[in-house]
């Protein structure tokens, strides 16, 4: 396409003088994402001449087949008035005298009309009689969606992904910033950060084209030295991570929400028990409770589903979003029911489809991995009864629930007490070794279940490595024997075993796909990590789909059980782009992370493998699948996993139903919600007044939670900005040793430069950071330690440092003198 771009390039001039790119609406629907064609337009009410421009900058990058040819197409269907014949165009306003005369005319010449240089020579371009068209108008159902919310009314806006709800709170926000003129302030909140990104740009791009005065900043937690106050009180929209609003909120920054005058809360279902949404809006409803006079900012939630919770009634679905309802102090929820016609000419359902596929049969692999794991479990017998540690029963080799009782013995072994210190450390670590040995093992047995049998010994192979770089002790030494013993064995079975019958599924699926429809673009879910990164080298294995070139999408974590560690924000981005942009990549394979806000227009195959969720899941990722005639197609080998999605798809209308009957009562939702909200207030005062016991001033020894080696003392910690805790003992380096963090970065003054590990058994303590020109400062997480009361010698364990029940003074500087924190050699 090269040429034919080239030429778009050169004769461009004649175009951005004569052409509306409202005239080739219905090409750009075709070729451009949803929210490009939206810029466009939004652009071409200030600026023709700038809207053709990114126009044309858009189509360029394009690579799909027959963009070129639809393009001349359109413009060969252009009468003299600058409308397309045959095609209604209702964001065009006609009522004006003052319109763009664009007059093409070709000559047919063969094929040789294909390239617009050739055909650019027989185009006659008259002058323009001047630049006409009113606003530009949002759909009728999006009006109907905005509706409420600008009459100043709490809403939950509740629409179909991919029917541009954006534009709908773009609509809002340009509203309501035109009746609080001088004084709106406003905050749109995400619950990722990659969502985040998503929409600061969308934001930023359209009120820059819109209304440049308009000032448009956004927040999230990788920003440094950023002030939420000074950002809302000198910008009248601020884009933010959830969190980055509840932080400001606890140190009091921002003193109260009444700064504010209007909040959008993207993904709102998420408004429930311990969300940073629902902490904010507890603040919200905690001051409208108690408050006579208060001037509270308005609400308005954005969402695909209000299918919260669970529920088995009609009854139950109205019960639970009524609650969301109380969440987010609304009465109302907008939904599309006059323009239902027209949302659906816009938004594709995908078709739903089941995929049971017979279990793998008994594999040796498997077999040996599980002898192994039972031989780990004796040893761990034989060093103390582990079966007294958890309560959890029916543990599966290869299941969720095995894993869940590796996480409840390890927790118990944080609190397990002998008499001999010596004697519980040394049971301590062999049983912590024991266990994250079952760990990978049980990892393995899930990649095999889903993925090739040669991905899990790749992931035990990477394990064994980082075992054996960290200096591992007799227990694991014992242990990397039991699997380098059976590793050869496991490599011939891995290699020329039986094939997993799930991926020939997939892999049928993917060829008969690809071989009706080239220009497939597939997103495929995948529960783990470990899965997607297994997932994606048999993909590029496979000769009949490497031409897929698959990406990965993964969330940031700050740990991950596969040998990926996690994706920063700027790789998530380049991966979106290359699947969105170019033809270069035609698969993505992605974890939760893609389910819920990123905006994927150009998928028309939904593949969930094993995937399954509740209600509001489902619905969103169905909603990936935006294109015409998309596909959604759930592969497993669970019955009961298709069986549950089959409920969800019943429990979604029972949601629609339960939505229209609150609904048709609005006197009704009133009243319920205010019962609902008061009945909340009473239970958090209760809370509050249980839990508010002031802190001890008990005395504590922090011992490493993996062999309980002396660390420091509770005496000597001190709060950092309100959430970083430091050990102000100098000696403590004498306990662990550091290595260079793969990933130092600043952070509100604070540079993260080494971690720090336990020098007994190598175990994460924290990391070492510089602050206010102080070297060597030790961070410690709270969850890699055990807490001994050092009056009563009883033990504790406590995973957030919020939960801790004795005091902790505040930092202060003076404390640091060059005889108590000298340099480290």
């Amino acid at each position: 396409y090269e040429q034919e771009k080239e030429s778009l390039k050169r004769f461009s001039e004649y175009f951005t003088k004569t052409l509306r790119p409202s005239v080739i609406k219905v090409f750009m629907s075709e070729y451009l994402d949803e929210v490009t064609v939206e810029m466009i337009l939004s652009k071409e009410e200030t600026s023709v001449t700038e809207a053709v421009k990114l126009l044309f900058d858009r189509m360029c990058d394009l690579d799909t087949q027959g963009w070129f040819q639809a393009f001349i197409d359109i413009l060969r269907a252009s009468d003299g008035d600058g409308k397309v014949v045959n095609a209604q165009d209702e964001d065009m306003d006609t009522s004006t005298s003052e319109t763009i005369t664009t007059v093409f005319q070709y000559q047919e010449d063969g094929e040789s009309d294909d390239t617009l240089l050739k055909s650019a020579n027989n185009i006659s371009v008259p002058e323009t009689s001047g630049v006409g068209g009113g606003e530009r108008k949002l759909r009728e159902y999006q009006k109907e969606l905005s509706a409420a919310a600008i009459n100043g009314q709490n809403t939950i806006i509740c629409a179909p992904t991919g029917c541009g709800k954006t534009v709908v709170a773009l609509a809002i926000c340009e509203n309501h910033l035109k009746q609080f003129t001088g004084r709106a302030k406003v905050v749109f909140l995400a619950t990722k950060v990659d969502v985040y990104e998503q929409q600061h740009k969308l934001f930023k791009e359209h009120f820059s084209c819109k209304d440049p005065s308009i000032r448009v900043t956004g927040m999230c937690g990788d920003m440094e030295g950023v002030s939420v106050l000074w950002c809302i009180e000198n910008y009248d929209i601020v884009v933010m991570t959830a969190q980055i609003l509840v932080n400001a909120l606890n140190s009091g920054e921002v003193a109260s929400l009444e700064l504010l005058t209007l909040i959008l809360l993207d993904e709102c279902h998420n408004t429930t028990g311990k969300h940073p949404y629902n902490n904010i809006m507890t603040r919200y409803l905690d001051t409208k409770l108690t408050s006579k006079t208060h001037s509270l900012p308005q609400v308005v939630g954005l969402t695909a589903s209000v299918g919260i919770g669970n529920f088995k009634s009609l009854l139950e679905a109205e019960s639970n979003i009524l609650q969301l309802c109380a969440n987010l102090d609304t009465r109302v929820i907008t939904t599309v029911t006059k323009h239902l016609d027209e949302l659906r000419s816009y938004v594709h359902t995908p078709e739903k489809q089941f995929f049971d596929v017979p279990q793998r049969t008994s594999d040796p692999f498997i077999k040996i991995i599980k002898q192994i794991m039972s031989k780990i479990e004796q040893l761990a017998q034989n060093t103390y009864s582990i079966g007294s540690l958890s309560n959890l029963q029916n543990r599966d080799y290869g299941s969720q629930v095995y894993e869940q009782w590796i996480v409840s013995v390890q927790k118990s072994c944080k609190v397990l007490q002998m008499k001999n210190p010596e004697e519980e450390s040394r049971i301590c670590r062999a049983l912590y070794n024991y266990t994250e040995h079952l760990r990978k093992y049980n990892d393995a047995l899930i990649i095999t279940e889903d993925a090739r049998t040669i991905d899990a010994l790749d992931y035990l192979d990477w394990f064994f490595e980082q075992v054996r770089n960290a200096g591992y002790d007799e227990t694991e030494r014992k242990l990397t024997e039991f699997f380098d013993s059976q590793r050869s064995q496991l490599l011939d079975l891995a290699t020329n075993g039986q094939q997993n019958p799930k991926l020939e599924e997939l892999k049928f699926i993917l060829e008969e796909e690809y071989h009706s429809n080239p220009q497939t673009r597939t997103v495929l879910f995948v529960r783990t990590r470990a899965l997607a990164d297994a997932m994606k080298k048999w993909i590029d294995d496979t000769d009949s789909l490497s031409f897929l070139n698959p990406g990965v999408l993964i969330g940031k974590g700050r740990k991950s059980n596969s040998n990926s560690s996690g994706m920063t924000l700027n790789n998530m981005k380049g991966v979106l782009e290359s699947f969105k942009s170019s033809d270069n990549s035609k698969i993505l394979i992605a974890t939760s992370v893609a389910d819920e806000g990123i905006d994927i227009p150009q998928c028309n195959l939904v593949l969930m493998y094993e995937y399954v969720g509740n209600v509001v899941k489902m619905v969103q990722v169905r909603g990936r699948g935006r294109a015409q005639d998309s596909r959604c197609y759930l592969i497993s080998s669970c019955k009961e996993r298709i069986e549950k999605e089959k409920m969800n798809m019943s429990k979604e209308k029972t949601v629609e139903e339960a939505v229209k009957r609150l609904q048709s009562s609005p006197t009704e939702i009133s009243s319920k919600v205010d019962m609902l909200q008061r009945e909340d207030k009473v239970r958090r005062d209760h809370i509050r007044s249980s839990s508010d016991r002031p802190k001890t001033q008990a005395s504590y020894e922090l011992l490493c939670g993996k062999c309980k080696t002396f660390a420091c003392l509770s005496d000597d910690l001190r709060v950092v900005q309100a959430s970083h805790h430091i050990v102000l003992d100098h000696s403590v380096f004498k306990r662990c040793t550091t290595e260079a963090h793969k990933k130092p970065k600043t952070f509100y003054g604070i540079c993260k430069k080494e971690k720090m590990l336990c020098a007994t058994c190598k175990y994460d303590w924290g990391i070492i950071v510089s602050y206010l020109n102080i070297q060597d400062l030790p961070v410690l997480k709270i969850e890699s330690f055990t807490l001994q009361d050092r009056n009563i010698q009883k033990q504790f364990y406590f995973r957030k440092w919020r939960d801790v029940t004795f005091a902790i003074r505040e930092f202060d500087i003076t404390e640091i003198t060059p005889e108590s924190w000298p340099l480290r050699e």
